[in-house]
């Protein structure tokens, strides 16, 4: 299959599909507790099926243009993923996430594969607002926020209730002008 190689550490970013559900329960197995701190996302994912029904329903979401989910794989292991939870072309509107095991932290993953799916939705989709949702706590997540150069809209106290614990959700964004720019910025001083 096809990949976008993240880097000279043989990182890759690949489309995860319904047949990773094995692998996908695998890496939910080793990750559930540190991938469950702030968000819910594969906690559901008990077996090989619940684990194809989630792959199954983010096929569906790419085949409606809605939102899609990919794999981070590092030494030939999913670590990890990005997705488009939401992806509404109509607007122009969408909101990227992640997660990961703890295999996968401290390598900068996450922000080398968001800037790809960044670059896709702004550059090749027209996307205008990337919006990026996460609790207030998960410092490392609003870190890679700030590091693809979104700013903070604001604050939905309280809006977020997961492990029987509220919990504030930050809502932060980029518009493809900023976007375009940075990019220009970046592609200046690499010459």
């Amino acid at each position: 299959m096809y990949g976008v190689s993240l880097g000279d550490d043989g990182a890759q970013l690949r489309p995860l599909e319904v047949w990773h559900a094995e692998e996908l329960l695998a890496h939910f197995d080793r990750g559930r507790e540190h991938i469950g701190q702030f968000i819910g996302f594969g906690s559901r994912e008990t077996d090989v099926e619940s684990a194809r029904a989630l792959l199954k329903r983010y096929a569906d979401k790419r085949v409606e243009d809605s939102g899609s989910l990919h794999g981070l794989w590092y030494d030939g292991t999913l670590v990890g993923g990005v997705l488009f939870r939401t992806f509404d072309a109509a607007t122009g509107v969408c909101e990227v996430g992640c997660w990961l095991e703890p295999a996968g932290v401290g390598k900068g993953l996450v922000t080398r594969a968001m800037r790809v799916l960044v670059d896709w939705a702004v550059l090749d989709r027209g996307m205008h607002r990337v919006e990026w949702h996460a609790a207030s706590g998960n410092t490392p997540s609003l870190n890679v926020a700030r590091r693809l150069g979104m700013t903070r809209d604001g604050v939905l106290r309280d809006s977020h209730l997961h492990k029987g614990e509220r919990h504030d959700i930050e809502i932060w964004s980029l518009l493809a002008p900023e976007w375009r720019a940075a990019r220009a910025r970046t592609a200046h001083n690499d010459h």
